[in-house]
């Protein structure tokens, strides 16, 4: 796939493109990219995503924000791997907020990207002031030369599939609904750095893998499968958290005990795949107290991959 870190001054070729945020690629937005593909296959095309960066609202209010699903990097490898052949991913500045809806359909998507097949949401907005949807672009389509189509929402078991959804079903710790929505576990990916060591002192070594941001859609104890360290992934009990007994600046890091595995894997970049959740993260009086409490999650852990899942599908419940 090849990624366009801003859109052309004129089209090099036709395309079939959708927009969006992709935020999780979720099974909506794999329905949309199934559909776009498809077209764009009728058609000759090359099929084309267009997403922004920062997300429109994280720019606007970054306090507010929802917290992301994916990193940049993360959305693109997904995206690549369901067979999207071009993504522009366009830098959302006070500029981009501000140009007409018009604007952005003739100078971008028309004379930028040549976009011959169009697919949006049915809830798409777009240019200044969120004035343009669906309805324009259709009104527009005749005078520009481009086709354009609504994808309707997608359910499962009668719940919406969307970003929304997503987080609320990590937040929750519901993990199985999560991975529902989403089509495959939820995972973050980043490369293992150097931590502390504390987790080995304790007699628990963990591979501390650094996050894009700050804020995740979950926290707590989890059962883990690791990838990214050889043919097989690697089962693991990870902690994703402030780690309040040992840490009081309030910062997530997500460390992973891997299961019956010793070697060097700094600098490594790896993908954790979160599948259950075990507990929430607590403070506990001292470390003599989280030491015990690490070995009975790595207990747990080793349980539920030993085939005591519906036993460990607790939720949010606190040991």
């Amino acid at each position: 796939m090849r990624v366009f870190r801003t859109i052309p001054a004129r089209a090099d070729t036709p395309l079939a493109l959708t927009i969006g945020n992709f935020d999780g690629v979720h099974l909506g937005h794999r329905a949309m990219l199934e559909r776009l593909q498809r077209e764009a296959r009728v058609r000759g095309l090359p099929a084309a995503v267009m997403t922004f960066e920062p997300h429109p609202r994280e720019f606007f209010a970054p306090d507010q924000a929802p917290t992301r699903l994916s990193s940049l990097r993360e959305k693109i490898e997904v995206l690549a791997s369901l067979g999207v052949e071009r993504a522009y991913v366009c830098r959302f500045t006070y500029d981009l907020a501000r140009t007409p809806p018009d604007e952005f359909v003739a100078r971008m998507l028309v004379q930028g990207l040549g976009v011959r097949w169009l697919l949006v949401g049915d809830d798409f907005r777009f240019g200044a002031r969120r004035a343009g949807d669906f309805r324009l672009l259709a009104e527009w389509a005749p005078r520009y030369g481009y086709e354009v189509h609504a994808m309707p929402s997608v359910t499962i078991a009668g719940r919406r599939v969307s970003s929304t959804a997503v987080r609320e079903a990590l937040a929750a710790g519901q993990l199985d609904i999560a991975a529902q929505l989403l089509g495959r576990p939820y995972s973050i990916s980043g490369r293992v750095v150097a931590g502390d060591r504390i987790g080995r002192k304790l007699g628990f070594p963990t591979a501390n893998v650094r996050m894009r941001h700050n804020r995740a859609p979950l926290q707590g104890i989890f059962a883990v499968r690791v990838h990214g360290l050889g043919a097989r992934p690697i089962n693991g009990a990870a902690s994703l958290g402030v780690r309040p007994t040992i840490d009081s600046r309030g910062i997530a890091v997500l460390e992973v005990h891997l299961l019956d595995f010793d070697r060097d894997i700094y600098g490594r970049h790896v993908r954790v795949e979160f599948l259950c959740k075990l507990r929430d993260e607590q403070k506990y009086a001292d470390l003599e107290s989280l030491t015990k409490q690490i070995a009975l999650d790595v207990e747990q852990t080793r349980r539920f991959f030993s085939g005591g899942q519906m036993s460990l599908q607790v939720g949010n419940a606190a040991s």
